[in-house]
């Protein structure tokens, strides 16, 4: 049983900052990669940034330089960190925790940036 529960989600202005949680737990006790993928209405689901257990990082050309993702391993958690946030970041985000074998996901946490 892998249990992966996020949190941080919200309602947030144009121009803030949020700070998405996911925390892992059960029967695995390591990850090779964490990530945080997000899907708008009508679009397809996308890779918002990746980070593997050795802390390599990969973002989305639209996200570079304003999320950050990192990883605490003794916690099982990762985090994205959002900042200077646009209208066209609105979406629910999703976790997604990989071993060599299988992945998992979390429930996914809508965010929301008003204009």
């Amino acid at each position: 049983q892998v249990y992966l529960v996020e949190s941080g989600g919200g309602l947030v202005q144009a121009g803030g900052s949020l700070r998405l949680s996911c925390a892992a737990s059960g029967s695995i006790s390591s990850f090779n990669s964490m990530a945080w993928y997000r899907q708008a209405p009508g679009n397809q689901r996308e890779l918002v940034a990746s980070i593997t257990r050795y802390y390599s990082t990969n973002y989305a050309d639209s996200v570079k330089g304003r999320f950050t993702i990192s990883r605490d391993n003794a916690k099982k958690t990762v985090y994205l960190q959002m900042n200077s946030l646009k209208p066209e970041d609105t979406a629910v985000y999703y976790c997604n925790a990989k071993t060599s074998d299988v992945g998992y996901w979390g429930q996914g946490t809508q965010v929301t940036v008003s204009s």
